[in-house]
């Protein structure tokens, strides 16, 4: 029987990041977390509850009702994947709105927020068998992951695959406000004092500008196939 490993995929938002880990996960029976779903339900708490607007963020408000936040992923056979439920609602939907992404880089600054996620990501990752996504993964979370992939590409290529996203699911977006709020995170999420974007030493670098997700899935499947065969 094949040991199982961490996978550990880092980089910077819009890279399709989720999208890879979800079928990497899928292919090898593995449990896929999304932990930029955490981020985006606690912006969602904070915006719900007026901790947050484009002009302050109240974070000691915020922190004080950390431990009213419950937070789970409960599996949608239907959809094949996890979905993000908050305090037992379904929140799928609303966490991938364009006003919850012009908030989460603002709240994953706030220390508090970041030690809660990441001890609860550390349990979920304890038996091994897991493909986890976000930005401090193979740097803060699972540091001794057996594979690590840090992704990236251009800043248009992604504000244009996010733009195309927003459309589709009906939100009336602009390019221009999608590459600004791109760009915006990159800033914050590279800059903050707790965790920030960084790719790990033994990270993989994977730029996927130019790739379509067949290309990139393969590519990344050899890669996870190759290590666990070594184990």
């Amino acid at each position: 029987m094949q040991k199982k490993i961490t996978i550990a995929i880092d980089g910077y938002s819009s890279t399709g990041k989720s999208t890879i880990a979800k079928q990497l996960a899928k292919k090898l029976g593995y449990i896929y977390v999304d932990t930029g779903a955490m981020y985006r339900a606690v912006t969602l708490f904070a915006m719900q509850n007026g901790f947050i607007d484009s002009e302050k963020t109240n974070a000691s408000a915020l922190v004080k009702l950390l431990p009213k936040i419950d937070l789970k992923f409960v599996y949608n056979k239907d959809l094949g994947f996890a979905e993000m439920f908050l305090n037992n609602e379904n929140v799928e939907k609303e966490i991938r709105s364009l006003d919850v992404s012009k908030n989460v880089s603002q709240i994953a600054t706030i220390a508090e927020v970041r030690y809660k996620l990441v001890e609860m990501q550390k349990k979920m990752g304890i038996e091994k068998g897991i493909v986890m996504d976000g930005r401090d993964i193979g740097t803060v979370v699972f540091p001794d992951a057996e594979l690590k992939l840090f992704m990236t590409a251009s800043a248009e290529k992604r504000a244009t695959r996010r733009y195309k996203e927003l459309l589709d699911k009906g939100d009336k977006v602009t390019f221009d406000d999608v590459l600004k709020n791109v760009q915006q995170r990159d800033y914050i999420d590279s800059n903050r004092e707790f965790s920030p974007l960084r790719q790990a030493a033994d990270a993989i670098e994977f730029d996927n500008s130019d790739m379509g997700l067949e290309e990139q899935f393969e590519r990344i499947y050899n890669y996870a196939i190759r290590v666990i065969e070594k184990q």
